[in-house]
This record gives structure tokens, C-alpha cells and sequence, in this order.
């Protein structure tokens, strides 16, 4: 085997394991991570590792172009310039972006690029606002939180009518 044939088995096996992640992918995060001490490097895999659900790789930009081609995520080509970080979410569609968001702060160096969220694209800007969204079980929590309010107010008054209704017993 030649080193052309033995680098393009290796291509391959690249653009075979981005394809298998996007395909489980609810988002993808395009991240500028430039500049990155490998300290700050470990902190943000750290921090991506413990969110649950996440995956986070530097990849090369063809191999990404390459692998998004034909998918829901081919509207990332664009932002494909200069070093490219992924990070994958599973489970909670803002999670990476959501955990990169806060990294920035004590790492300015690090910057969206963009991001596709359950089929939506979104620019840098597009994805620091997604990254605000709470988690969907906080969502739900709050959902339910304002649902609560109202029915317990409505039992409350209906209980009072029928206290109020009834004959005291002698």
C-alpha cells in the first residue's frame, strides 16, 4: 500500500466518524478556538465532557466539508475558514453552545462561528442567543410551574364557594 492510498483510508475514517456524529447530532457548534493555551484547551473539554451529551473535536475543514455535504448541516460550508472546532450535542440541542458560552467569559479568545440547531441555522450572533436558551427540562419545569399557578388559585375559589355553600352541621 502507498502513503497516497494509506492517507486517503485515513481521510476516510475521518469523514466516516464526523458523518456517524452528525447523523446523532441535535446541533452542531462551529467554534473559533484560536489562540487557545492548552490549559484553557483542557477546561473546555472538560467542561463539554461533563455538560453530558456533548462531543467536542478539532477537525480539518475538508474533512468537515466532506462530511456535512448532503446532510442538514451542508449550510455550515460557508463558515468553514481557518482552524475549526465541532462541538456535537446529542441530547440538549444548546447544550455545547450553552457551555461554550460561558467558557468565553474567562476565554475571550474563543468565538462562534456558527451553528445548526435542530435543522435551523445560525450565525455567531444567532448561536450566542441560542446559547442562552435554559436547558429544555427547565423549560418544562417553568411550564408547568405557570400552569400550577392558575389551577391552584381556581381550586382555592372553587373550595371557598363550596365551604360558603354548605349548611353547618348542628
Amino acid at each position: 500500500m502507498t502513503n497516497l492510498e494509506r492517507n486517503r483510508q485515513a481521510k476516510q475514517v475521518v469523514v466516516s466518524e464526523l458523518k456517524d456524529k452528525l447523523g446523532r447530532a441535535k446541533s452542531v457548534v462551529l467554534i473559533d478556538a484560536c489562540g487557545l493555551t492548552v490549559a484553557q484547551d483542557t477546561v473546555l473539554r472538560t467542561a463539554l465532557r461533563k455538560a453530558g451529551g456533548v462531543d467536542y473535536k478539532v477537525y480539518k475543514n475538508t474533512m468537515i466539508n466532506f462530511a456535512v455535504e448532503g446532510t442538514e448541516f451542508e449550510g455550515l460550508k460557508p463558515f468553514l475558514e481557518g482552524p475549526t472546532a465541532v462541538a456535537f450535542s446529542y441530547e440538549d440541542a444548546t447544550a455545547a453552545a450553552s457551555q461554550v458560552s460561558k467558557l468565553v467569559k474567562t476565554m475571550p479568545v474563543l468565538e462562534f462561528k456558527a451553528s445548526i440547531v435542530e435543522g435551523v441555522l445560525y450565525d455567531a450572533d444567532g448561536t450566542k442567543a441560542i446559547a442562552e436558551i435554559p436547558p429544555r427540562e427547565v423549560l418544562i419545569s417553568r411550564l408547568l410551574g405557570s400552569f400550577k399557578s392558575p389551577m391552584a388559585s381556581f381550586a382555592r375559589v372553587i373550595n371557598a364557594i363550596v365551604e360558603k355553600d354548605l349548611p353547618e352541621s348542628e
